[in-house]
């Protein structure tokens, strides 16, 4: 495995899936674009942020607000239409539910969700401008057939498959059910955002019908994964229903199945900075469709 440090001048900084050994290169972008006077995040909390690549809010959402996006869960996945939609994807092997995409374009609760301000404030703050939902879903993980979700970084596959040019996005997960130790939670390798895998394999026309169920191509290699291992460690988040998680768009994260009684529930929405707006894929013969990786740049009012 070779270490390349890429340059900001290149047009693809972050090159990947175009050549035969997997590689470590140096991140060129930074994490935080703005400030504490910019929105709800002190300076202590972005500071981590910027050095974990992650933040946590124990409370984002109080009991009665839990209880609504859960009854929108109930209903979107037993709603005829929806389970007919290609932007609902089961588990392989099943009919289960395993997310239902751009749900803030198919559901006004979870539409109300991404426009308050305690979450879209928080995004306009790390990326120092106004942005736009890049990709939202909810992940159903149920009970005894939630399936796993293997180590990746959502930067790699949105570069190199959807055009996102740099490292200028953020993630929220947000708790619908209570994570347990045990039942699939998210893993992060706190600091492994600093760095980029590129990885091997080309990319196959339509790869997202696949992916969605179980991504093979673009996940990193194991010598990777253990480089990046023993040098950060592994957090596994838990909370009650409500919490929420914000994470960098290129942090090494995963989780396992779910083999418990209970479901793993979450809303996951994706900011990314209208100054970073996707152009053509960097390594896929074409983009995505747009309920995976917009091609709608509109900022969230």
């Amino acid at each position: 495995m070779s270490i390349i440090e890429s340059h900001p001048s290149v047009d693809d900084a972050y090159p990947t899936r175009k050549a035969a050994e997997a590689a470590l290169l140096y991140r060129v972008d930074p994490v935080v674009y703005g400030s504490a006077g910019d929105g709800p995040i002190d300076a202590g909390t972005l500071e981590s942020y910027d050095a974990n690549g992650y933040l946590t809010i124990d409370q984002l959402l109080d009991p009665e607000e839990v209880e609504l996006y859960r009854a929108e869960l109930r209903r979107l996945s037993s709603d005829p239409k929806i389970l007919a939609d290609e932007r609902t994807v089961t588990e392989r092997g099943s009919d289960e539910v395993r997310s239902i995409f751009e749900v803030h374009r198919i559901s006004e609760v979870f539409a109300n969700l991404v426009r308050d301000p305690r979450v879209v404030g928080r995004a306009r703050q790390i990326l120092g401008s106004d942005v736009y939902v890049h990709q939202s879903r909810v992940n159903y993980k149920p009970g005894f057939k939630g399936k796993d979700f293997y180590w990746h970084s959502d930067f790699e596959t949105w570069h190199a498959e959807d055009g996102m040019p740099r490292m200028r996005a953020v993630s929220i997960s947000i708790a619908l059910t209570e994570n347990f130790a045990h039942n699939g939670g998210l893993m992060i390798m706190p600091g492994s955002h600093k760095t980029f895998v590129s990885c091997v394999g080309e990319t196959p026309s339509d790869h997202y019908k696949e992916s969605l169920k179980g991504q093979e191509i673009g996940t990193p290699d194991p010598g990777s994964l253990s480089i990046l291992a023993d040098k950060h460690g592994i957090e596994l988040f838990t909370g009650p229903a409500g919490s929420a998680t914000m994470f960098d768009c290129n942090c090494m994260h995963g989780s396992n199945g779910n083999i418990t009684p209970f479901p793993r529930s979450n809303v996951f929405i994706v900011f990314n900075s209208v100054e970073n707006t996707c152009v053509e894929p960097f390594s896929a013969p074409a983009h995505r469709p747009s309920f995976i990786g917009a091609r709608d740049f509109t900022p969230v009012a």
